[in-house]
């Protein structure tokens, strides 16, 4: 019987969408007695209390959700930035550790949680620009936020960036740094410019 009552709930899922319980009332009357069956056979997974996604399967196995797709669910918002702090790595600024924490710079959110099988570490600010304001300039400004995690002596990394702050653009570099910059970050950016350019600032 309950197969029957399941199948609308089956034929309205979409494989690797991830979805919150709110999502999912919609498709039955009662959801609270059927979704412990939907995760036995496996139609979805359970990411963490309130949240499941669809599996997709691909010809290696059973896909992992799309972690962007995941993470705009879980906070009911499009501006975040997801890293690790490998990202610095492609700066040209003397950075080579590999990292894999994975590190979601957000509005909302602040702490670890875990969604799966993976932890995030959410660090809420106030300003955070969506996936189409990203540019390399706000992960320089990151890479200053966040000087104090990195395995490498900060005074080298400093240096290099001095070295390399003209190939940088500017005026996106600016606005990055009001908008995105910790007080720390804006004076060790400050410290770098000249007299000039701190009153550009």
């Amino acid at each position: 019987m309950h197969q029957t009552a399941l199948k609308p709930i089956k034929s309205a899922l979409e494989p690797g969408k991830v979805y919150r319980r709110r999502d999912l009332v919609k498709f039955s009357s009662n959801l609270d007695r059927y979704l412990p069956k939907l995760v036995a056979e496996g139609v979805l997974r359970k990411l963490r209390r309130g949240l499941y996604a669809c599996p997709a399967d691909t010809a290696f196995g059973e896909a992992p959700p799309d972690e962007q797709r995941l993470l705009k669910t879980f906070l009911k918002d499009d501006h975040f930035v997801v890293f690790s702090l490998s990202v610095f790595n492609s700066l040209g600024l003397g950075t080579t550790q590999l990292y894999n924490q994975r590190i979601v710079v957000n509005r909302k959110r602040h702490g670890e949680f875990v969604l799966g099988e993976r932890a995030y570490f959410f660090h809420r600010r106030r300003e955070v620009p969506s996936s189409k304001q990203l540019t390399t300039e706000y992960f320089v400004i990151e890479l200053l936020n966040r000087l104090n995690e990195l395995a490498e002596d900060q005074d080298a990394v400093l240096t290099r960036l001095k070295e390399k702050l003209v190939t940088f653009d500017t005026k996106r570099l600016l606005y990055a740094k009001k908008h995105y910059a910790t007080y720390s970050a804006q004076l060790k950016l400050d410290k770098i410019y000249d007299r000039g350019m701190r009153h550009a600032a």
